[in-house]
């Protein structure tokens, strides 16, 4: 089982093991794009089978390894993982790429202000309805998998878009630290000194007029 450019925890917090491919975004190599329709990342490609989008390659690994599930048991809880996961990638994942690649000031400003609303509402909205240190409760689930990396990566923003976590979201605080606590996760994880990074090389592309799609 290969994983190009992805950490799907473990992958997809099952102890799984993969060969983990990195792909760079900007430079995509010619064998990569024979492989992957659309060019995204990640892509996953188990036993001829190719499979892309973070969250439909979770949703694949959970099924095809079905020991210990990572999608709840009853159709209400499951249905509540896909709403999530899909917050993640609507309200959080895409506002936060326009805002990263934007120059312009004022419109920074709004994005960040809605992404703070954002989390906010997640904080009142989700984690307020749920005893039990994950997403969903007791159990960690594919919820936790969509939203964790995003909130691990959160640095980027505070550094260079001058994004701040609203401070009264201690709901939030408590989740990141039991999600991190997990030794699948531990041992993916990569410090924010890591992410700040990476960005810089970005912007230092984009400073140069180097297209970064």
């Amino acid at each position: 089982m290969s994983l190009c450019a992805a950490r799907e925890a473990g992958p997809c917090g099952k102890g799984l093991s993969a060969t983990e491919i990195e792909i760079d975004p900007r430079n995509k190599s010619a064998d990569f794009l024979a492989i992957s329709p659309t060019g995204k990342v990640p892509l996953l490609v188990h036993n001829g089978v190719r499979v892309w989008e973070a969250a439909v390659i979770n949703e694949y690994l959970d099924e095809a390894f079905p020991e210990h599930p990572l999608l709840p048991k009853t159709p209400a809880q499951r249905a509540l993982a896909r709403i999530w996961t899909s917050f993640a990638d609507s309200r959080l994942y895409e506002p936060t790429h326009r805002l990263l690649l934007c120059s312009d000031p004022n419109i920074q400003a709004r994005i960040a202000e809605q992404l703070g609303k954002e989390i906010r509402f997640l904080e009142t909205h989700a984690l307020a309805a749920h005893d039990g240190p994950y997403w969903l409760g007791d159990a960690f689930s594919l919820a936790d998998i969509a939203l964790f990396p995003w909130f691990e990566q959160v640095a980027v923003l505070e550094c260079f878009r001058l994004f701040l976590m609203p401070a009264e979201c201690t709901r939030i605080r408590a989740w990141r630290e039991a999600v991190a606590r997990r030794g699948g996760v531990r041992s993916a994880a990569r410090s924010s000194d890591f992410y700040v990074q990476g960005y810089t090389l970005l912007f230092d592309r984009l400073a140069q007029g180097v297209s970064v799609a």
